[in-house]
């Protein structure tokens, strides 16, 4: 059997009629991580050249809080109580608070969700976020009476370290999509989405937790020409493999592409996007590469979040959002900017 798998799709569109999320009011300076102390002077400078200058930091919430933060904000802005969620996906957090329990159906409670179909999808790190949309755009296909769905997902670090060598600095945040069907007034569009994965790379990073303390956790590559070489020239192939289909299938050149929004990784893995694509990233996303760091699943529509509030793109715009795991998985989505009309994004 293959260890890789593509998905493309190009169904009904669905409407992301809000987008909560909550952002630590604190900021740590990456330079003084405690980390750094007790990396080599070549690893301590590869972490200072990532282009991330300080990350978003919540000390005292854990991924849940974040979420639920995240979460009630997407309701308020859309005012739709919690109770009228027709399903609520969690994109699974890098690592529970306990085992055994289901975070999913904690945020449930907290929102106090009771009529919703509640589960958790994960997996593919980064890119979780896509299959969670899959779920939803799936579910509000299949069944004509449900209501919105809500899609959200709590940032943070799997342990005490931030760093994580070679790839990024990953900060804290909160981020929740409420995805309803399509309709003229929605402010964001999803028109279409593909996602690859290659299983070959499953265990490129991996952190060993059992009968550890959390202090002594430390993500690890297990490879890192893999990751420098082998790993590169596959992301390459298939980035470009996929934004080209994307556009082919929906009848789009790349002339038709006001912004093209990526995931916050490292300032080199900007430019390697924007080379291998002939493409600019909008500015948002090395803003917040530099301010927040790397937020997981979350990145890519806070970088949108971010365009849309500054006017990088505008009504009727077209833009793509790109994402990369090193697990290793891929996903573009095609989404289209609606009026607006004061919903849809919020702080």
């Amino acid at each position: 059997m293959s260890a890789e798998g593509t998905f493309r799709t190009r169904t009904s569109t669905v409407a992301i009629d809000a987008v909560g999320r909550h952002l630590p009011d604190r900021t740590r300076s990456v330079a003084e991580l405690p980390e750094l102390a007790g990396l080599t002077e070549a690893d301590r400078l590869t972490c200072l050249r990532l282009g991330i200058d300080t990350v978003a930091v919540a000390e005292d919430l854990t991924a849940a809080d974040l979420a639920e933060r995240a979460a009630t904000a997407a309701l308020a802005e859309a005012d739709v109580p919690a109770g009228a969620l027709g399903a609520l996906i969690l994109v699974e957090p890098r690592a529970p608070e306990t085992l055994i329990s289901s975070e999913a159906t904690g945020l449930q409670h907290a929102l106090g969700a009771e009529n919703a179909l509640v589960f958790s999808v994960g997996g593919l790190g980064c890119v979780s976020s896509t299959p969670a949309l899959l779920a939803a755009r799936g579910l509000l296909a299949a069944d004509p009476g449900l209501g919105p769905v809500l899609v959200v997902h709590g940032s943070k670090p799997a342990g005490e370290h931030r760093y994580r060598h070679p790839v990024t600095v990953n900060g804290d945040s909160g981020l929740a999509l409420l995805v309803g069907r399509s309709h003229a007034a929605a402010p964001v569009r999803i028109v279409d989405l593909a996602q690859y994965t290659n299983g070959r790379y499953w265990n490129l990073f991996g952190l060993e937790y059992r009968d550890r303390p959390t202090a002594q956790w430390r993500e690890e590559c297990t490879d890192l020409p893999g990751y420098s070489f082998r790993l590169a020239m596959e992301s390459r192939r298939r980035l470009v493999e996929l934004v080209a289909g994307l556009l082919a299938r929906n009848g789009l050149t790349p002339a038709d592409i006001a912004g093209y929004v990526s995931q916050n990784l490292s300032a080199g893995g900007m430019a390697f996007t924007e080379e291998i694509l002939d493409i600019t990233l909008l500015p948002s996303c090395r803003d917040n590469l530099r301010a927040l760091g790397h937020q997981g699943p979350n990145d890519t529509f806070l970088n949108l979040h971010t365009a849309l509030e500054r006017k990088e793109l505008a009504e009727g715009d077209r833009a793509v959002l790109i994402n990369v795991s090193p697990v290793a998985a891929w996903s573009v989505l095609l989404v289209e900017i609606g009026p607006r009309n004061g919903r849809g994004i919020v702080a």
